[in-house]
């Protein structure tokens, strides 16, 4: 069953990305320190880099993606506001980013768990993922 769990990985893989994107996004404009707004703009553009390889494994297998599940992107968004509006401040940010790095290498490995049929090359894109939030949360700490 190679097959159904390639693509449940790609998908989660996929998920994740768009929710480190979108979570980078959101608090860019706020960032203070030059360091730390290249860090999380390399770490994004890696997530990009990764969005592309998923997707061309998808379309492999005729598969739209997936997107991140709207409730946790709405509470991230809400937590992500009603914090920066209390403290507008690179150490929120730091601990916001690190909340979400934590979660994301949380949630990966489990798929990673979870779907040990999966190809290796969607287990590598994973891994890489898992790799590049933990990496994220090692670089910023300095921040926090």
């Amino acid at each position: 069953m190679i097959e159904p769990d390639t693509i449940k990985l790609l998908r989660e893989c996929d998920a994740g990305i768009k929710m480190g994107v979108a979570s980078i996004d959101d608090v860019l404009d706020h960032v203070r320190s030059n360091n730390l707004k290249k860090t999380l703009s390399c770490c994004k553009q890696e997530h990009e880099k990764l969005k592309d390889q998923v997707q061309q494994h998808l379309d492999r297998f005729g598969d739209a993606g997936k997107n991140p599940n709207p409730i946790a992107k709405g509470m991230s968004w809400m937590k992500t506001n009603m914090k920066l509006n209390m403290e507008e401040s690179d150490t929120t940010i730091a601990d916001l980013m690190t909340d979400g790095c934590n979660m994301g290498v949380k949630s990966l490995s489990r798929y990673l768990n979870q779907y040990q049929a999966a190809d290796e090359n969607s287990k590598d894109i994973a891994k890489r993922l898992i790799h590049l939030e933990a990496q994220l949360a090692t670089d910023i700490r300095g921040y926090l």
